[in-house]
């Protein structure tokens, strides 16, 4: 059964404490397009560091785009990435001092990150019927998240 209100979670009790998180994630593509980026030839630029801009930027919308997370302050956010030969991956790592959490802040980062990159090279992955069959944005997931104690 579900409640007939929403609330957000009370932290006022909830220490002051660093806390990291890391998400991951990735998108498939087919090799032309992953030797496009590599070769630095995207018509848009490079994915990568757009990607990563604006993830920065999603990262600290979170409580706009999902409504019943903290405002909270963001005080370092990490990308690694790797190209592999039919994918890229992306791991964000998003850092605060704050009462509570930043997974839903890596996870927006990384989901983020992989829109941009699809956007940004869709005019390779599209067939001839302007359909993507082999695109697909696959296992976004919190692979850590830590809390240090005071």
């Amino acid at each position: 059964m579900c409640p007939n209100n929403v609330s957000m979670v009370d932290i006022s009790e909830k220490p002051v404490v660093k806390r990291v998180a890391t998400a991951a994630g990735k998108i498939v593509l087919t090799k032309n397009t992953i030797n496009t980026i590599k070769e630095g030839k995207i018509k848009k630029g490079d994915p990568l560091i757009v990607g990563e801009i604006a993830a920065i930027n999603a990262i600290k919308l979170t409580p706009q785009l999902i409504p019943l997370t903290h405002q909270i302050p963001i005080t370092n956010i990490e990308f690694k990435t790797h190209i592999n030969e039919f994918s890229v991956e992306v791991n964000v790592t998003v850092t605060t001092i704050a009462q509570t959490g930043v997974e839903m802040e890596a996870l927006i980062g990384v989901s983020t990150f992989l829109n941009v990159i699809w956007d940004m090279t869709k005019y390779l992955e599209k067939d001839k019927q302007g359909q993507y069959p082999n695109t697909k944005i696959m296992d976004i997931r919190v692979i850590n998240k830590q809390k240090m104690n005071p």
